[in-house]
């Protein structure tokens, strides 16, 4: 860490505003990431009492993700027998597996997650052209809208599920006797969830439990849209640039070897970042992509036995649920294709640009950005599948033969 500040002392700032510009681009990042100990891990100048408090919220958080896993796991895989409440089960209880270790990825990669941010800072402070400035605040936006969409499906779901629906479905025994139902069972084994306040503590932490995985899935997307939203800012610089090459309206009093220097270092620049932000989410992607597609199937599935019990609660929330896992995978498909849209236009427009009006051949120094570019960074599942649109469709596709596969198992 010292020597990433040491690195930033060297860095000469251009831009006077980065300190709020930066503080923008990663605002919600910050957010999805302090409440779940995260953030002061992976962005340097933390001090020691965030440290603490970190540690702190770490520990509670993963203490909290143990308490539902543990007695839902054990009761779903050993003790429940009717197999359509253990698919009922599985989907609630493979979302818990899932958000646990893709919070322990987070904080095993939270050096390379800081180095990613490191890269941003740098951008910034180095921005000096306003008109460029205003680029990259403009896709920092997106990086946000994109996190604010994420958020909103997440969480209006999730935490209907874990609240409206336990409330709406009380079962009458008799006159003087109501089971209270938990959204996650298996307590029993250990204590009387039913009585008083064992049921209200345990009501309680599941409410925390779906803050803390939301806050989980939300901090992923944020990062992705982010770091992405970085890139395509860079990627717009590089384009005007380009555009700018033959006549340097913009970058006057300078050479077109100059200009194209500058041209070639930012596109290696993006590059370099994108290797890095591939590296950073391959994993978590892979997890989301695999685990979004199952939730999703089973979520379908959910729906149509909730249709044939007539519950209009259960299948309001289970549909919201569906919506928002489908928006969640789309966030991540649409992302890894904005990567590669954005980057292949910088071959396009090479080939645009007026070569013929460059002296001594330099129009030659375009061929290898041309082709380059015709290579351009991908985000992928585990180095499996490519995040694009195309992807979306098949995981859309792979969920309804696995609701079929589901349907022939219950029946």
């Amino acid at each position: 860490m010292h020597d990433r500040l040491n690195i930033n002392r060297e860095i000469e700032i251009e831009n006077i505003h980065y300190q709020k510009d930066i503080k923008y681009a990663l605002q919600f990042c910050r957010w999805a990431l302090k409440p779940i100990g995260i953030w002061p891990l992976i962005y340097p100048g933390a001090t020691k009492k965030e440290i603490i408090v970190s540690i702190f919220l770490g520990i509670t958080c993963f203490t909290c993700l143990c308490f539902v896993l543990i007695p839902s796991g054990l009761h779903t895989l050993i003790y429940e027998q009717n197999i359509n409440i253990k698919l009922k089960l599985f989907g609630p209880v493979g979302f818990c597996l899932t958000s646990t270790i893709k919070y322990c990825y987070l904080g095993i990669k939270g050096t390379a997650i800081g180095r990613c941010i490191y890269y941003m800072e740098k951008d910034w402070k180095c921005v000096k052209d306003q008109n460029y400035r205003r680029i990259m605040m403009k896709h920092a936006t997106v990086g946000r809208n994109l996190t604010i969409l994420c958020a909103i499906f997440l969480y209006s779901g999730g935490m209907s599920y874990h609240t409206i629906m336990p409330l709406f479905s009380r079962q009458r025994i008799d006159e003087n006797h109501t089971i209270r139902p938990l959204t996650y069972p298996g307590y029993d084994k250990f204590v009387e969830s039913q009585l008083s306040p064992t049921y209200e503590i345990i009501f309680f932490t599941h409410c925390v439990y779906a803050l803390i995985t939301y806050n989980i899935t939300t901090a992923t997307c944020s990062l992705a849209a982010t770091f992405v939203s970085h890139i395509c800012g860079q990627v717009q610089i590089i384009l005007a640039r380009l555009d700018d090459l033959v006549d340097g309206k913009t970058s006057k009093n300078t050479l077109v070897a100059d200009r194209m220097a500058i041209i070639i270092r930012d596109h290696v620049k993006v590059l370099r970042f994108s290797k890095q932000v591939e590296k950073v989410l391959r994993e978590v992607c892979l997890m989301e992509l695999v685990a979004s597609t199952l939730i999703i199937c089973l979520l379908q599935y959910y729906c149509m036995t909730e249709w044939n019990n007539n519950d209009t609660v259960a299948i309001l929330t289970y549909l919201i649920l569906l919506i928002s896992f489908t928006f969640n995978i789309f966030i991540f498909c649409y992302i890894g294709e904005l990567l590669v849209d954005q980057c292949r236009k910088i071959g396009a427009a090479s080939y645009n640009v007026e070569w013929y009006r460059l002296s001594d051949n330099k129009g030659l120094d375009l061929v290898l950005l041309i082709a380059i570019a015709n290579y351009p960074p991908k985000i992928t599942a585990g180095k499996i599948f490519e995040l694009s649109l195309s992807t979306f469709g098949r995981v859309l596709k792979s969920s309804v033969v696995y609701l079929n596969l589901i349907q022939a198992v219950a029946e």
